[in-house]
């Protein structure tokens, strides 16, 4: 994987803004659970509310927020939408300090993250292909697809480390500060867009139809959308119900679960790098269905967890699936964004945004319930398995055998093979 990019001013600032806000991220979604579990003795049910309320914000505001962010200048969306999380987090360590903490304010900083994080990620998505032109997106994506992954390996340490010696609810002030931290060196970057030219006949119901109509009239964003919803509802199921499995029926600590995050999150790091190469030899459709199996197939190791080898097994697991995972999103986000004109990017992004992180707080509030009706750990084991389905859109559309995704096709026509 080139690094080219890196030498350039405005990306740096880009990359270092990520860096710092990924690193503060994974603090929140270790620490956020923890002090639902360990400081509220929230119940599975709660937890997994809670985990529906941090991503229900794409089924609420997700296409009206893609219309929204084409008609303003993105780097300032993602600026304005950075300081808002601060605010926000911020909140729980004061509560926490006043005694007034309780699961309902959870909900609410949770649910209005959520609200803040699809501007903030409709934006960079957007933002990108401004940054660094459409031919650099692989290596762009890649590159900030490394830093997330890298933060994985990090941040769950630093998270169960803070929550262990700080607590839950001052960890959280770490990641507010993070924020902040992300917004200034946004704030820095000198390639400002021009504001977008408002359309004397702009309606924002017109223009929200008109991202729909472009991603679900195109029969491989269709299939890339009708696969990661999948995994992403089976993945809320599992990802609301892991904490609770590990905290409350392990009875592990708050480092061991973050050191098992991090060494986890080394699949996602060893993605980043291997994208470029997987991509070359397989191709661009193949890439896809390729690394979505071997994740789902990794994944499958994760319920035989238990306080002894095998946890260390079941990580070696999900190592496999941070690889194909990475290996997928890199691939999929890059042919979206390059297809895409750019007056459309925003919606084209917050369109397939409702439709595959729509189905994340459906599957967080199905794992609470389920993870209370037939437990925690049977839970685990229908979310993993449920996982495999997932493929299933890729292998019957043409991605199965296109190797060079060159264009999309609109509703009844064919991308280029070569």
């Amino acid at each position: 994987m080139r690094l080219g990019l890196l030498r350039d001013h405005d990306f740096r600032l880009l990359f270092t803004a990520d860096t710092i806000s990924q690193v503060g991220t994974q603090v929140t979604l270790l620490a956020l659970p923890l002090v639902a579990v360990l400081t509220l003795d929230a119940t599975a049910l709660e937890v997994g509310v809670l985990a529906a309320c941090e991503t229900a914000a794409f089924l609420l505001v997700g296409l009206p927020a893609g219309a929204l962010v084409d008609r303003l200048r993105r780097r300032e969306t993602m600026i304005v939408a950075d300081l808002l999380r601060a605010v926000l987090l911020a909140s729980v360590p004061l509560a926490w300090w006043s005694d007034t903490l309780r699961m309902p304010q959870l909900y609410v900083v949770g649910l209005l993250c959520g609200v803040c994080t699809v501007f903030f990620d409709v934006g960079y998505q957007s933002y990108l292909p401004f940054l660094v032109g459409k031919d650099r997106l692989v290596e762009g994506n890649a590159i900030l697809e490394m830093v997330r992954s890298t933060s994985q390996i990090g941040g769950p340490s630093v998270a169960g480390g803070l929550v262990k010696v700080l607590g839950g609810p001052l960890a959280l002030a770490t990641d507010a500060a993070s924020y902040v931290l992300s917004a200034l060196f946004l704030w820095r970057i000198r390639k400002i867009e021009e504001r977008p030219a408002r359309k004397p006949d702009a309606h924002l119901g017109r223009e929200i139809l008109e991202g729909l109509r472009f991603v679900v009239g195109n029969r491989l964003l269709r299939a890339i959308s009708m696969c990661t919803g999948t995994g992403n509802f089976f993945g809320s199921m599992y990802g609301a119900m892991l904490i609770v499995y590990f905290a409350r029926d392990l009875a592990l600590s708050p480092v061991v679960i973050g050191l098992w995050f991090s060494v986890t999150g080394l699949g996602a790091l060893a993605g980043a790098f291997l994208v470029g190469p997987f991509v070359r030899w397989f191709g661009q459709g193949p890439a896809m269905w390729i690394s979505m199996l071997a994740a789902s197939l990794g994944e499958l190791l994760v319920p035989f967890a238990r306080d002894d080898w095998r946890l260390w097994l079941a990580a070696a697991g999900s190592i496999v699936f941070g690889v194909g995972v990475v290996v997928y999103n890199v691939t999929q986000v890059s042919f979206r964004q390059t297809i895409t004109p750019d007056d459309l990017l925003g919606r084209m992004n917050a369109t397939m945004r409702f439709i595959v992180w729509g189905t994340m707080p459906i599957g967080g509030l199905v794992g609470g319930v389920l993870g209370t009706a037939i437990g925690v750990h049977e839970t685990i084991w229908v979310a993993c398995a449920g996982m495999l389905v997932s493929v299933v859109p890729l292998v019957l559309s043409p991605l199965r055998k296109l190797r060079e995704l060159t264009s999309a096709p609109s509703a009844g026509t064919e991308a280029v093979r070569k």
